[in-house]
């Protein structure tokens, strides 16, 4: 089971004792956000002039915004890593017919090139007996 921590934090100029799963680092980074949006929100036209329950609204209502952009950013970063799994898996099926077409075509090279050596010699076997006067008779007539 993991180990609950407790930090202490300063948030909005008051001491917090705060816990959680999370490291104490994380805690305090926390904080530090949150004081960051407190320093942001306040610099906004006519803060001062709202009641504390208007002040904790907007806080809300700007990590609710904040919130559903990131869940929306996760989305289509998630589309898109599938789409990328799916190219990725279409590529290596083309990579391995490629391979089989390159294996393929290259069993044929080597044959080609053995008929081409074989009828070469037959070629040359043929110029030196007409050179020399000599019949030649076919391998199977031979027997």
């Amino acid at each position: 089971m993991a180990r609950k921590n407790t930090a202490e934090v300063l948030i909005n100029g008051k001491v917090y004792t705060i816990s959680g799963y999370e490291s104490t680092a994380y805690l305090h980074k926390v904080a530090t956000y949150l004081n960051e949006m407190e320093e942001q929100i306040s610099q906004t036209e006519n803060y001062n002039l709202l009641s504390q329950d208007e002040k904790q609204l907007l806080k809300n209502m700007n990590l609710a915004d904040l919130y559903f952009k990131a869940e929306e950013t996760r989305g289509t970063l998630e589309q898109q890593a599938e789409q990328k799994d799916r190219e990725i898996y279409s590529l290596k099926h083309d990579l391995i017919d490629v391979r089989m077409e390159n294996d393929r075509l290259t069993k044929q090279m080597e044959e080609l090139e053995t008929q081409l050596t074989e009828a070469r010699k037959r070629q040359e076997r043929v110029t030196r007996a007409a050179s020399s006067g000599r019949r030649l008779y076919k391998p199977e007539q031979r027997l």
